[in-house]
Order: C-alpha cells, then sequence, then structure tokens
C-alpha cells in the first residue's frame, strides 16, 4: 500500500523537522536539568538544620515548641529529679528597727499560769513590712523686706537643694530615672505607679520635664566616660538597633575595663574614640566591628555555635574537632591566672598547629568545608587571649550590657524624640560605668541628680527693686 502524497517529505523537509525535534530535545534536556538542580538546592535547603540560639544568633523565644534549640533540646527522657538540698533559711537582721519580747502568761497544755516562771528564749525571727509610702512635703516661706541701707527689696535665699522651679526633689528625680530606664516603665505606667504607690500626683509631662533635667549631666558623664574609654588598651563592643520616632537607629556598646559607653546615632560611625586606636579589639564577626584596633579577638562564642550548626547539618569530620578544640581553649583562658607566660604560649602554639591540620583536613561535607573557610578568613583573630591575659575570648560582657537596653526596646517600643535616646544612652553609660566599681544603679543615678539640681534661684538671691 503505497502513502498518501499528504504524508510524503522531501530530503530537504526531513532535515528541517529533524532539527527542530534535535533543538526541541536540547530545550527539554536543559529544562529538566535546571528542575534537577533546583529539587537538590531544595532538598539541601529541607535538610539543612534550623537555626535556634543553641547554633545561631537568636533569642531562645524563637526556637520551636517543644524544646527545639535550648539546652536539653529534642530529649525525650524526663528529666532527672532535683537532689534535695538543705534548707537555708532568711537570715536575722543586724540591726532591727524594733524588738518585742513575748512573755508567756499561760500554759498551751494545761491552762495554768506561768507568768510567775522563770522565761528564757525559745525562739526568734524577724517580721519585715514596708510602712506606708507617703511623699515628704515641705513648706518652704522665703521671708523678706526692704533694705535700710540701699533701700531695696530683698529675700531670704532656700534651703539648700529646695530651689524655686520644680517641686520634686533629688529621690523622686532618681526614682523616676531608675525605674523607667532600669525596669522599662513606660510614662503612663509611671505616673499611674507614683500615684497608686506613693500617693504622688505627677502627669506624664512632668516626668518628661524631670528627665530633660538630666540631659545636660548626662552628656557630661558620656563625654567624661568617652575620655576615658580612649585611654584603654583593650575594649569589647557590641551592637543593636534602637528605633527614635519610627526610624531605626544604631545602638552600639563599649567596654573597657573601668568604663562603659552607650551611643545611639543614625549611622554607625566608626570615628567614636577619634583618631586612637587601643591595642586589642573584641568582637563578633561583623564588618562594623573590624579594624578598629592593632589586634583583633572575635568571639568565639558565635563561632561555636556556628560549629554546631554544622554540626547539625551533618560534618562530622571538621566540626567536632573544631568544638573540642574552642572549649579547650576557652577553660584554658579561664585558669590564665595559673598558668605561667611560657605555658601560654606553649598553649597558643598548640591550639595554633591543631587549626591549621583542620584546615589541611579534607572535609567531605559543604558545611565541613565552610567552616574550613571561616577559620581562613579570620585564621589571625582566634587566639589573641591566649597571648595577652587582659582579653578575653568572647565578648559575653558587652553583650549582657547590651541585652537591657533591647529589653526596653521590645518593652517600650522605642523612643519617641532624640533627647529621650540621649538620655537613655547617658543613663545606661552611668550606670553600668559605676557597677564596675561595685555602685547600684540607684545610687548612680540618685548622686548625679543631687548634684545637678539647683540648689538655688537666681530669682530668689537677685535683689529686686
Amino acid at each position: 500500500m503505497s502513502r498518501s502524497p499528504r504524508y510524503r517529505l522531501s530530503a530537504a523537509e526531513k532535515d528541517a523537522l529533524l532539527a527542530q525535534q534535535a533543538a526541541l530535545i536540547e530545550r527539554q534536556a536543559a529544562a529538566i536539568e535546571a528542575l534537577r538542580q533546583r529539587v537538590a538546592e531544595l532538598e539541601a535547603q529541607l535538610a539543612r538544620p534550623k537555626k535556634t540560639s543553641r547554633n545561631a544568633h537568636l533569642p531562645p523565644s524563637q526556637d520551636p515548641k517543644g524544646g527545639g534549640g535550648g539546652k536539653g533540646a529534642g530529649r525525650s527522657k524526663p528529666k532527672k529529679k532535683r537532689p534535695p538540698r538543705p534548707g537555708v533559711s532568711r537570715r536575722l537582721a543586724t540591726t532591727p528597727d524594733a524588738t518585742v519580747a513575748c512573755h508567756a502568761t499561760h500554759c498551751r497544755s494545761c491552762g495554768a499560769d506561768v507568768r510567775a516562771v522563770r522565761q528564757r528564749r525559745r525562739r526568734r525571727y524577724d517580721h519585715v513590712d514596708i510602712p506606708p509610702i507617703v511623699p515628704h512635703v515641705t513648706r518652704v516661706e522665703l521671708h523678706g523686706g526692704r533694705c535700710p541701707g540701699c533701700s531695696k527689696r530683698f529675700t531670704a535665699e532656700p534651703p539648700a537643694g529646695m530651689a524655686p522651679g520644680t517641686p520634686f526633689g533629688t529621690n523622686i528625680h532618681a526614682f523616676l530615672a531608675y525605674l523607667h530606664h532600669s525596669h522599662h516603665v513606660g510614662f503612663a505606667r509611671l505616673a499611674r505607679l507614683m500615684r497608686e504607690l506613693f500617693g504622688l500626683a505627677i502627669s506624664e509631662g512632668a516626668i518628661a520635664n524631670a528627665f530633660k533635667r538630666l540631659a545636660e549631666p548626662l552628656a557630661a558623664v558620656r563625654r567624661s566616660i568617652r575620655e576615658r574609654l580612649r585611654a584603654a588598651a583593650v575594649i569589647a563592643s557590641d551592637e543593636t538597633t534602637s528605633r527614635i520616632d519610627g526610624v531605626t537607629h544604631r545602638h552600639r556598646v563599649f567596654v573597657a575595663d573601668d568604663a562603659v559607653l552607650h551611643e545611639i546615632a543614625p549611622r554607625r560611625a566608626k570615628a567614636v574614640l577619634g583618631e586612637r586606636r587601643p591595642e586589642v579589639w573584641i568582637s563578633d564577626r561583623y564588618a562594623g566591628q573590624q579594624n578598629l584596633a592593632t589586634a583583633q579577638q572575635i568571639c568565639l562564642a558565635h563561632v561555636l555555635r556556628d560549629v554546631r550548626f554544622a554540626a547539625d547539618g551533618g560534618d562530622a569530620v571538621i566540626a567536632p574537632q573544631l568544638t573540642r578544640l574552642l572549649q579547650w581553649t576557652i577553660q584554658v583562658g579561664r585558669r590564665r591566672h595559673e598558668l605561667a607566660d611560657s605555658t601560654l604560649r606553649t598553649y597558643r602554639g598548640k591550639a595554633e598547629r591543631r587549626l591549621d591540620d583542620l584546615v589541611a583536613k579534607p572535609a567531605p561535607h559543604p558545611a565541613g568545608r565552610e567552616l574550613q573557610a571561616l577559620i581562613k578568613a579570620w585564621r589571625s583573630t582566634f587566639f589573641v587571649f591566649l597571648e595577652d591575659r587582659r582579653v578575653p575570648a568572647t565578648n559575653n560582657e558587652s553583650e549582657r550590657e547590651v541585652r537591657p537596653s533591647v529589653v526596653f526596646r521590645k518593652v517600650t517600643g522605642g523612643f519617641r524624640s532624640p533627647w529621650g535616646a540621649e538620655i537613655h544612652a547617658g543613663y545606661r553609660s552611668l550606670t553600668s560605668t559605676a557597677a564596675r566599681t561595685g555602685q547600684t544603679a540607684f545610687d548612680a543615678i540618685r548622686d548625679l541628680v543631687a548634684d545637678a539640681l539647683p540648689t538655688r534661684s537666681r530669682t530668689a538671691t537677685a535683689p529686686t527693686t
């Protein structure tokens, strides 16, 4: 049976058709390859471990429910019962305000009169309470008259710390600042607390004015702390975000042995210390905190989180060995005061050699190769603390300093004005620096307020006609 002329193709037409089919097959093969690569990428993403507070820089509140990332996450066995501990009672006050001696009048067993029986102390304890707190109001009356010599009027000077102007004294200013900046109590709640707890009626505007009076003294404190920071040889830093009137700003903290400085600015400025470059800078691996000193010590706690992330992702070669190395060096750093300088140099040489071996070791897993790239990029910043006793292995101290400001931002939602941010930075700088000498935050701000509030009024002392 012969084909219909309708299906007969010439040689040229057949070649063109075959060429079309070949091109279609090539396009389909390219599309299939692209889809195969995409599927491989998605499978690799699904295989990657989830970031938690244990293997990444995330707060525990963002961990999955059911113990996703905290200590003991994923354990199905029940927790061990805590072993019993000896009971501890509250210590008695050394100087009680009052002592009440109670003598028995009758026997509880038979009801006999025992008032004539000699009695001795069987038991003693403290009963602690807070008396009702009410504002202490001092009415100040300034008397005056007309001078017989010059016929000008005169007025008596007000008592120290009670100048005309604001009616609120030192303790009220300090208490407002302490509750707002240390315990994150907002203006509305602060006014309610003062009214209901202390019986003091104060408006939110009066609270804002009380804080504004501290602006210049706190700015002077920050200038003084900045000068002390510029003279420091070792500085640690950390940063977070802050919001002023809905705009994101940078909140940075700088920590030295005797100074803590908080800075809130629209952008990150490296010239906080001017041209001064300290000997060592401790920070995480964020680019904005690099190249600020002669030597750099990266935070090994951050590195350990990355190592745990690689181990959770399946790396069984580089991650376990790097974990053991970093934990060993951190333990050595904690007992540096017991070791001689020569011993420290020996330990650092050993750590450097083990790090070199890890870089040269074949890494079959991609996560292990990423760790090797991290080591190569930050090779010279791992073990500075094993050579310099002043340098810690982590920047946890600066992270602890910035944490209260993070809580303040989450509770209050940020600042409504630039001056509020400046006062918060000054308050945190003052109280954190004072804490390094053993002074409490309330005592530090109260001392500042006592020096800052005017002790006399110009209108009260200036003669008038």
